[in-house]
């Protein structure tokens, strides 16, 4: 049997950012993907890829994606993103309780860490598609994400498992981890099934970054609650728990936000897992430009209580709430061309008209008198006398109602009108393991399990309640880095 330094379990991007960060520190690597080939990525291959990253204007940008034209720096206000500002972001959406000491790690270790994917080989450009808008031709960045990856998450997947092969990385596809091999001097491999054949797997290091648990019914339900059976997953089957199962098995620490997790509004008949040919494409995320209705044909959150990539990652959580699970988005003309592309998809649950008393009898499952008086409601506090503006949080809102809109209020009065059909498509669930500032997993003694180390969705302490777009993977990334190059480090001194 080959002999390995440092095991990764996981397939995905934290998986790579370690087994790159442990094959360069000159450990021979083995990653475990319990999918086949087809399937492979993880979670981070449903992603659109953007990834939130400290700068401090269009230099650091430059650095990163040189490809940069003049004309596009011409004509796009880029902006800063400060480490203070990702910092205090991180910590205002996660209610203050994301663990400080990984927070400050992600934020200050971000940008340098995507020069590091650059510099392997990983291609990044500005999200003008999703996070700017063309506003008396000059584009500008809003909510703090401005780089995504070349080609989205299947792009960033297609270019970690090249990097790998290139760089002499052992890929077991179809291998799921059941047991870490454990004892009193530490971690030393794992026991695996592979295709079909359980295998022990002796290495000095191992690293997990497995995913959450989201693809679990029953942790699902036990973890975040009743209904949470019922919810879609947006990414992959295989996020099962697994590698957090097999570490609290030896006596890893639980932390984090057990009960919470990143879940959005996501078309109502999406098949139960994510679908690789749709990607992200099930999501719907323009709802700060409409209003969003339940079965009672009633709002039930404040559509523009701020930009929406820290919104959206906590309303999948309210629709499932909501009487049979799901809710209905409305737009009309006037908004319209501020859709993002998800909504233009052949596989979308869709209805439109010429008024709204048509639109009303096509809402399937809504109480149509409902729907008609909640609009009538909401178009007459909207305040039409402040300016709309969609890069800004324009204080455009309404006065009056029980559940008022912040920003980006419209009435709903110019034909056609548009409704899209969404229920919780669930993402990642926040609650884990606690890690040091190496990226070790500790126990519940507090002290580190030598020659164990974590990194990714299974990492608990970051996300409470809430989450910032396009923190995922920028996590996955820093702390697989970091987790790689200490598993390897240890794997050499052993």
């Amino acid at each position: 049997m080959t002999s390995y330094d440092v095991i990764v379990v996981g397939g995905g991007n934290a998986a790579f950012c370690a087994a790159l960060a442990a094959q360069e520190a000159g450990a021979r690597v083995l990653v475990l993907e319990v999918a086949p080939p087809e399937e492979r990525g993880g979670n981070s291959r449903f992603t659109a890829g953007g990834m939130r990253v400290a700068y401090e204007g269009v230099d650091d940008l430059l650095r990163l994606m040189p490809d940069l034209t003049d004309e596009e720096r011409a004509i796009t206000d880029f902006g800063s993103y400060t480490q203070d500002q990702f910092y205090d972001d991180l910590c205002r959406i996660s209610q203050y309780r994301a663990d400080p000491q990984l927070a400050e790690t992600l934020v200050t270790r971000s940008l340098e860490t995507l020069l590091w994917m650059r510099q392997r080989g990983v291609r990044f450009v500005p999200i003008y598609g999703r996070q700017a808008f063309n506003v008396e031709g000059r584009f500008k960045f809003w909510g703090g994400l401005t780089v995504e990856v070349w080609g989205g998450g299947p792009g960033l997947i297609d270019a970690l498992y090249r990097i790998a092969a290139a760089s002499g990385i052992d890929v077991s596809y179809q291998t799921r981890a059941l047991e870490l091999l454990n004892d009193d001097n530490g971690v030393h491999g794992v026991i695996a099934r592979c295709r079909g054949q359980t295998r022990r797997i002796e290495a000095k290091a191992v690293v997990l970054a497995s995913g959450g648990f989201e693809a679990n019914a029953e942790w699902r339900t036990r973890y975040l609650g009743p209904g949470w059976d019922l919810a879609k997953v947006r990414g992959t089957r295989f996020n099962t728990g697994d590698g957090i199962r097999m570490a609290l098995e030896i006596g890893a620490m639980p932390y984090g936000n057990w009960s919470g997790c990143h879940a959005v509004g996501w078309d109502r008949n999406a098949p139960e897992f994510g679908d690789l040919s749709v990607g992200d494409g099930f999501q719907k995320h323009s709802y700060p430009f409409g209003i969003m209705v339940n079965a009672r044909g009633r709002r039930f959150v404040d559509e523009g209580a701020d930009f929406r990539n820290y919104t959206y990652a906590k309303y999948g959580r309210a629709i499932l709430e909501q009487p049979g699970q799901f809710a209905w988005q409305i737009f009309d003309r006037k908004v319209a061309p501020l859709l993002r592309d998800e909504y233009r998809i052949k596989r979308v649950t869709k209805v439109s008209a010429e008024t709204l008393a048509e639109l009303a009898d096509k809402l399937e499952d809504v109480d149509r008198q409902g729907f008609l008086e909640e609009v009538q409601a909401y178009n007459a506090a909207v305040q039409t006398d402040i300016a709309f503006n969609p890069n800004i949080k324009d204080g455009r809102c309404t006065r009056g109602l029980t559940i008022n809109k912040s920003n980006w209020a419209n009435t709903l009065d110019t034909p056609p009108f548009e409704a899209y059909a969404v229920t919780c498509g669930i993402t990642f669930t926040f609650g884990g393991l606690r890690i040091n500032e190496e990226a070790g997993v500790i126990n519940t003694d507090g002290l580190p399990i030598r020659g164990l180390y974590a990194a990714g969705e299974l990492v608990g302490g970051l996300f409470y309640f809430n989450y910032p777009g396009g923190t995922g993977l920028m996590s996955g990334a820093v702390f697989g880095r970091l987790a790689g190059t200490s598993a390897a480090h240890f794997a050499r001194s052993t």
